[in-house]
């Protein structure tokens, strides 16, 4: 997924890839180009209309994204401590 082939770069593709693949069979007897297609298409609607999720307080995809009391979970990547020791050093200085 990445052009260094690192799946720690784009850890949220990797995941979904893994529960496609794990969850719903995807790399299993896909043969044909149109099978494939329609197989991931159903898993994809299964995984966001009817699958809770546990980060979403088990809420779908879709529930999640159409309800305003629940503030959705952010992934950024938090600075390293050595990264905030410089901020901080700088900001000192």
């Amino acid at each position: 997924m990445t052009e260094s082939y690192d799946p720690f770069q784009n850890a949220i593709a990797e995941r979904v890839n893994g529960i496609l693949k794990q969850e719903f069979n995807i790399a299993d007897g896909l043969c044909e180009h149109l099978e494939s297609v329609k197989k991931i298409k159903e898993s994809i609607m299964i995984y966001n209309q009817e699958r809770p999720h546990l980060s979403s307080e088990y809420l779908t995809p879709n529930q999640m994204h159409n309800q305003h009391r629940l503030k959705p979970k952010s992934w950024k990547k938090k600075p390293s401590k050595t990264n905030a020791l410089k901020i901080l050093d700088i900001n000192l200085n």
